[in-house]
């Protein structure tokens, strides 16, 4: 049986009977039509949202992209929705594809920092979010001063990208900013984005996790689902899935609290607790390389002394790091590789041993107590 969602108390009697006989679909496709209702029609500015959950507060950015996202029209800025900053670095001349990609702000920050030889492809299911992005297309290329743009919308669902019209192996990065956990089929998500990367590419993502597994009664909350509390993962689930699609170990990059305060939500969600984690997932090929030592140049823009990887990995320039096979691996196979010099491990070298599969509440408790944690998500 599909699930029934416990609308709020603001809605009519009426509108909850639309919603119980629009159950009458499948479960997906139902979760689909409530979340393209609440993004479309409901939300008309981030301060129409309920919780912390789909807000950001970027801190600590590189120049260049604060300066792209300080040319974004503010009406894109108005109608953005995220949990986190998904922009990652060594983007220029690369193709970029946004799962949900809204109002277009992430896409129009990248459209600057790829350049005008590079590619952004953004896709979403809402008509009215769509309708915003690509109104302001013209207007983003006149600001960067291209001579044509180099961004496009296109209608789909993240769980379907080839039926989209989008082609296996063509992007070199997968960004989402707070939308997987808006689907009800993660695993299709993270497949369909496996089959669109190029061998060595990644996805960067921003998600909201979960400390536990959910109750149902949760996971019907129409409310909870639109404000990106209801579909989130367990965050130990992330690893099997990506195991299964057959991605590496996600690396986790960032992490802020997401507290959830409000009393009628507590009720539905009870000692549950979330945190807002941007994690990067890598498509590898079949063939390895082995633990080796790397040198970092400092020639990305806005890391010139410094390239933070993940929470445990961080190269600076000119100093020799040791890293084990699938980091290795990793920065050989993808945009990462001319940035650095690749050296045999050292007989004395020892390859890291830092466990990726950490709790990002655990860590939370780290940073905090080292007075380094991130503030809430807010606006």
């Amino acid at each position: 049986m599909p699930p029934i969602f416990l609308s709020p108390p603001s809605l009519t009697w009426c509108g909850i009977f639309s919603s119980l006989m629009m159950a009458a679909a499948t479960g997906d496709e139902y979760v689909r039509d409530s979340v393209k209702d609440y993004y479309g029609k409901r939300l008309k500015s981030a301060k129409d949202l309920k919780t912390v959950s789909c807000k950001t507060t970027p801190t600590g950015l590189p120049k260049p992209v604060r300066e792209a996202l300080s040319d974004i029209h503010d009406e894109v800025v108005r109608r953005y929705y995220g949990c986190g900053l998904v922009i990652p670095e060594q983007v220029k001349g690369i193709r970029i594809l946004d799962l949900g990609s809204g109002s277009g702000r992430d896409c129009f920050a990248l459209s600057k920092l790829v350049g005008e030889n590079g590619y952004i492809v953004g896709i979403d299911m809402t008509d009215e979010q769509l309708e915003i992005a690509n109104q302001y297309i013209d207007y983003h290329r006149d600001k960067f001063g291209y001579k044509k743009s180099n961004v496009e919308f296109v209608k789909g669902y993240i769980e379907k990208l080839t039926e989209a019209g989008l082609k296996e192996n063509s992007f070199d990065a997968i960004i989402s900013n707070c939308v997987v956990n808006l689907s009800p089929d993660k695993k299709a998500v993270l497949r369909e984005a496996y089959k669109v990367l190029k061998v060595g590419g990644e996805v960067y993502f921003s998600d909201i996790y979960c400390d536990r597994n959910l109750p149902e009664s949760a996971r019907k909350h129409e409310v909870l689902w639109g404000e990106c509390i209801s579909g989130a993962l367990f965050w130990k689930e992330l690893f099997s899935l990506a195991k299964e699609v057959g991605f590496s170990t996600p690396r986790m990059v960032s992490v802020s609290p997401v507290p959830i305060t409000q009393p009628e939500f507590k009720e539905v969600i009870g000692d549950a607790q979330f945190v807002s984690v941007t994690y990067r997932l890598f498509k590898l090929p079949e063939t390895k390389q082995p633990a080796r030592q790397v040198i970092y140049n400092g020639e990305i823009p806005g890391h010139e002394t410094e390239l933070k990887f993940d929470f445990a990995v961080t190269f600076k320039k000119g100093d020799l790091v040791p890293v084990d096979s699938e980091l290795s691996t990793i920065l050989d196979s993808s945009r990462y590789k001319e940035e650095f010099e690749f050296q045999p491990a050292g007989k004395m070298c020892c390859s890291p041993t830092t466990k990726m599969e950490l709790n990002p509440f655990e860590y939370m408790e780290i940073l905090k107590k080292d007075g380094k944690l991130p503030a809430p998500s807010c606006c």
